[in-house]
């Protein structure tokens, strides 16, 4: 990439490009720029496998003539390309079909100070690759130093940091920079006879914020371990538990059944439910895009639209769906300022959490099964169906006896909602899409 752009270089050249687009023909235009730079190391058995450092610069267009749409981008931000590019997006869209429903959202009010939402760290920028190499290094070091460990998939640190502006043809022109640090390590354990593997990560906002090695790799570790020897179980049903990460991907499933594309299109189960009764007391979702320093946090969605904060379910209650402006407009709704460029995404999306610890959830169990990990898709929308191949922690008595494999979980969405029985005090907003330890009533698990 050629040298960075100014800020005020940014704002002026995405202003530029929306004139140009209605000097064009356009009735409507909306111009998205990004600036930023990136650092990705993953290394394995204490040598680097790649590594990439590198910037970027890209800008995205849409116009609209006469509610007709095209989209057009380009990483060649010279003023001959962006001419061209311009006036074949304008062409394209008066040739495309007239939707009624597409357009600008609507005046939704000024977005929040970026600045009071923590999600830009100034200090990243002075971290030199060496020092981050050596902590990816070091955090694999350190969990193959457990002799338990017999093998690395290896380690990844990853740093992002970018600048975003949007600029529209309704006088819209905001701008918001972000930081991003990751730093994770997959591991195996046992013998090619009984081998388990299992990893662990964290993510922040900030480099000061990302867990120390020696936290993620002992992390890793004792998840690797514990699925060591596993046996197998009766098909049957009982009480299962969900530790957070499991619960995060339930909360993207459930995502994508209160997602307004998901809605107006008819591909959820829960499409013609608003104001009903989906789940039950301690199904208490939302969708903050205002949480300082979480993933998921902006001042406004990829429309211009400010983020807040939106209940989704309260006491199982489905109280919104989520919306960008052209699903809400299919709804006859508001958008939720949950654009993401292409329908609707969610911003930090969580099940709230409860006060029992994770611990006397598991305790609470006579018999019953931890789930930890799952694999495989199995996840119908349109019906709220699930059934993924699992493993997992068997409990008897409060206590965990043995590891578990080759056993399929199955529910229903709406169904496992409603016999939610206990929930945590242990929430990870840091997944995006999380949710804390959760006891649900009755599952079937499928064994031998």
């Amino acid at each position: 990439m050629r040298d960075k752009l100014s800020l005020d270089d940014l704002r002026l050249l995405a202003g530029r490009v929306v004139d140009k687009a209605r000097a064009a023909g356009a009735d409507e235009a909306e111009v998205h720029l990004a600036q930023g730079t990136e650092f990705n190391v993953d290394v394995r058995l204490g040598r680097v496998e790649s590594l990439i450092q590198a910037g970027s610069r890209s800008m995205g267009l849409r116009v609209l003539c006469d509610r007709r749409t095209a989209h057009a981008s380009s990483s060649d931000l010279s003023e001959d390309v962006l001419d061209g590019l311009v006036r074949r997006a304008v062409d394209r869209a008066r040739l495309a079909e007239r939707d009624a429903f597409s357009g600008l959202p609507d005046d939704g009010g000024d977005p929040p100070d970026a600045a009071g939402l923590d999600i830009f760290d100034p200090e990243l920028a002075s971290v030199g690759p060496e020092a981050k190499i050596e902590t990816a290094l070091r955090t694999e070091s350190l969990a193959l130093a457990d002799k338990r460990i017999s093998n690395s998939q290896g380690a990844s640190l990853g740093t992002n940091e970018s600048t975003v502006i949007l600029a529209n043809s309704r006088g819209f022109l905001r701008d918001f920079s972000l930081t991003h640090c990751t730093l994770s390590v997959g591991l195996q354990a046992g013998d090619t006879d009984d081998r388990a593997e299992d990893f662990w990560f964290s993510s922040a906002a900030r480099w000061k914020d990302l867990a120390s090695p020696e936290s993620v790799a002992r992390r890793a570790v004792d998840r690797t371990v514990r699925l060591l020897k596993p046996k197998k179980i009766k098909t049957q049903r009982l009480p299962v538990v969900f530790e957070p990460l499991m619960t995060s991907w339930l909360m993207g499933f459930l995502f994508s059944c209160v997602s307004g594309t998901a809605a107006y299109q008819k591909a959820s189960f829960l499409a013609d439910r608003l104001g009903e009764s989906v789940g039950g007391p301690l199904a208490n979702v939302v969708d903050d895009g205002l949480l300082p320093g979480m993933p998921g946090t902006r001042p406004f969605d990829a429309e211009g639209v400010p983020c807040r904060r939106t209940t989704v379910l309260d006491g199982g209650v489905l109280k919104n769906f989520l919306c960008d402006a052209y699903s809400a407009r299919k709804l006859g709704l508001k958008s939720t300022g949950n654009a993401d460029g292409g329908g609707a995404g969610p911003n930090n999306f969580y099940l709230q959490p409860g006060g029992r610890s994770a611990a006397d959830i598991v305790a609470s169990l006579d018999r019953g099964l931890l789930v930890v990990k799952t694999l495989g898709h199995g996840l119908n929308p349109v019906t709220g169906d699930i059934s993924r191949g699992a493993f997992g922690l068997w409990v008897e008595k409060g206590e965990v006896a043995f590891p578990v494999s080759e056993v399929t979980i199955s529910g229903n969405l709406g169904r496992i909602l409603a016999d939610i029985q206990e929930v945590g005090s242990d929430l990870d907003l840091a997944l995006g899409l999380s949710g804390p330890t959760i006891k649900i009533a009755e599952m079937t698990v499928a064994g031998v």
